[in-house]
């Protein structure tokens, strides 16, 4: 394992820089808000900001006191943030972020976690500093034995699993390949796949039926990135590599929950991410786990047997009699305010569900 710190050259800033200056910007249809995908006027604002008012080095040199290292696990560089806490006998806690999001979204949450946990918090393959990926086959279980080999090299006997989002995959395959050692799963942002039985359908509460019309919603509305980065992300790859804009408004419709949440997530915070694929040039190869990982969207063959957290935060889609057709759930927490990106919006209710089920 080698020391790593972030130390982008200044000509990759000034090229950022040039592009976004020079931005072709598209024509767009007036009066449709964001039903089309991003509206112009939310992009060129946040650019605007990204060029004149945001600082890379401010966030740079706040993510540097997280320790990092990198070290390579089956042919794939893998970066992580490692936190050691002073709290004798601590348990060693695993974070996996999910997309377009980074390991930078954890830096919210490091602090507070550290006093009880020994925080790992590793960047997925073909994201940030783990990427880009360079062979194909990197989807949630070879991710998941990878964070499995990165906890026995850094000797960890026992450990909790954390994770959103695509890490809310990772973590419950963690545990189902480290079962002995991994003590229990956190997971929020869940997404739980409905039924196609009628009748359970129907018995559903009206809170339940109003986050299954979600996940139908967002099937009809809004899965065109996903699709995309599912069956054609070298194509779209082109595009994000070559214009920082279109990187932008590509992350900045997930980050705004397609126009449901907009502002949800703090403009620095969506910079940070968004700068963070562009310097690493993985905007690109962090689309392809949509395709690597396609197979683990569907229900596994035998639900988890590790008991399991669930925290759900207001737009959510999470309906607990699903979750439990694949998780062993002991504890379900519907909090009361934040979004998708727990970390960044709800820090501190993450933080205290995190704590009351582990500790």
């Amino acid at each position: 394992m080698e020391r790593f710190v972030i130390d982008i050259p200044q000509a990759q800033l000034d090229d950022l820089r040039e592009r976004l200056a020079r931005t072709r910007w598209p024509d767009a249809l007036e009066g449709v808000g964001w039903s089309y995908g991003v509206p112009p006027e939310t992009v060129r604002e946040l650019a605007a900001y990204w060029l004149d008012g945001y600082s890379w080095r401010e966030h740079e040199a706040r993510l540097n006191e997280l320790p990092q290292y990198t070290t390579e696990i089956d042919g794939q560089r893998v970066h992580f943030a490692h936190v050691r806490s002073a709290r004798p006998g601590a348990l060693p806690l695993l974070l996996t972020h999910g997309w377009p999001s980074t390991f930078a979204d954890f830096s919210h949450v490091a602090g507070p976690l550290s006093q009880d946990f020994h925080l790992v918090i590793p960047s997925i393959p073909g994201f940030a500093f783990s990427g880009p990926t360079t062979a194909t086959g990197w989807g949630v279980e070879r991710i998941a034995a990878a964070w499995a080999e990165l906890m026995r090299r850094l000797g960890y006997a026992r450990y909790g699993a954390q994770g959103g989002d695509f890490g809310s995959l990772i973590s419950p395959a963690v545990a189902r390949l480290d079962p002995d050692r991994v003590v229990g799963v956190h997971l929020n942002a869940l997404t739980t796949i409905p039924s196609d039985d009628l009748a359970d359908l129907a018995d559903l509460t009206p809170v339940e039926k109003e986050r299954a019309a979600k996940m139908d919603r967002w099937r009809g509305a809004y899965s065109g990135y996903a699709m995309i980065q599912g069956t054609r992300p070298q194509t779209l790859a082109y595009g994000l590599a070559d214009s920082p804009a279109g990187q932008l408004a590509w992350n900045l419709d997930g980050f705004a929950s397609w126009g449901e949440d907009v502002g949800g997530v703090a403009r620095d915070d969506v910079l940070t991410d968004v700068t963070i694929s562009w310097l690493t040039g993985t905007a690109g190869s962090s689309g392809r786990l949509y395709r690597e990982g396609a197979s683990s969207w569907g229900l596994p063959a035998e639900p988890g047997t590790t008991p399991t957290a669930v925290a759900v935060f207001p737009g959510d889609s999470s309906v607990r009699r699903y979750a439990e057709r694949v998780h062993n759930v002991v504890r379900w927490t519907e909090l009361p305010e934040g979004g998708h990106y727990a970390a960044l919006q709800a820090p501190s209710l993450l933080v205290d569900d995190i704590r009351a089920f582990f500790l």
